[in-house]
């Protein structure tokens, strides 16, 4: 049986005084185990609690109710560097560094021996097609090629987990395939756990093992849907006919959730109503 990386045990997220009129319950009773090696989406419409579980499980949030564990070992608030690593929408590249004395940090931080540094930030380069760009500076590299070089980072560091939140959000369809390719060749290779976090549907059912449909907030698992097709994947799987089911699955399953979060944003309710 194949061990459990992730735990997530009934987890609920409250902003603000469950009193106060702008209190946000954005999480309400979420539960969800993530097996080693496995490829989870987080899927839902906007502001149902996606990114907020995702920081959850790497420690930045305190979850008000619940709890979670990363090899049996309790998250609560404080993040485990040793174990996850992150990869933001954003780019989190230093710019007065060049790409390679990033890595350089990123290692120190974790405290791998100085000896290691440039082998392995060189190999995890050479792994998305940037060992070229390793003397340049991040404002010398396009979007699309600095989210290859944080992905590189974020497979440099060594955690068994990577978590990552709409980090292709910003780049082109065509650019986001190509990375997603990337990503699935990079997960068979290293076996690493991945959470990622979309609203992409084509995104979600070509990288995932499995798929969690998020609710409307307050966000809860509304379903999970196996996609069952092993790693590295072809843009080939695109083309076939359950690569359609499935994401027009992921869409009936959404619709409605989409629905009720534009229906709240045009008539807000009070907290708790």
């Amino acid at each position: 049986m194949t061990e459990t990386a992730i735990s997530i045990r009934n987890v609920t997220q409250r902003f603000g005084d469950a009193n106060q009129a702008n209190a946000v319950l954005a999480l309400d009773d979420v539960s969800l185990d993530i097996k080693k090696g496995e490829f989870v989406c987080l899927l839902g419409p906007s502001g149902c609690g996606k990114s907020t579980l995702l920081n959850i499980v790497g420690g930045l949030f305190k979850p008000t109710q619940g709890t979670c564990t990363v090899d049996g070992r309790l998250v609560d608030g404080e993040p485990h560097p040793d174990k996850i690593a992150f990869v933001f929408q954003e780019s989190t590249l230093f710019p007065w560094y060049t790409v390679i004395e990033n890595f350089h940090i990123a290692l120190k931080f974790q405290g791998i021996a100085k000896s290691e540094w440039d082998d392995r930030a060189m190999a995890a380069l050479r792994a998305v097609g940037m060992a070229s760009f390793a003397r340049h500076y991040p404002e010398q590299l396009s979007v699309g090629m600095r989210q290859r070089v944080n992905m590189a980072r974020g497979i440099c560091v060594g955690t068994d987990i990577l978590l990552m939140d709409e980090p292709f959000a910003a780049l082109d369809e065509q650019t986001r395939m190509v990375l997603g390719e990337d990503l699935s060749q990079l997960l068979a290779a290293t076996g690493k756990t991945i959470v990622f976090v979309t609203h992409s549907l084509a995104e979600a059912v070509f990288l995932s093992d499995r798929i969690a449909v998020m609710t409307a907030r307050p966000g809860k698992i509304k379903t999970i849907i196996d996609v069952n097709e092993p790693h590295p994947r072809s843009p080939d799987f695109m083309l076939e006919p359950r690569f359609s089911e499935l994401r027009n699955e992921c869409y009936a399953l959404l619709r409605d959730e989409i629905r009720a979060t534009v229906a709240a944003q045009r008539d807000p309710q009070p907290a708790g109503a």
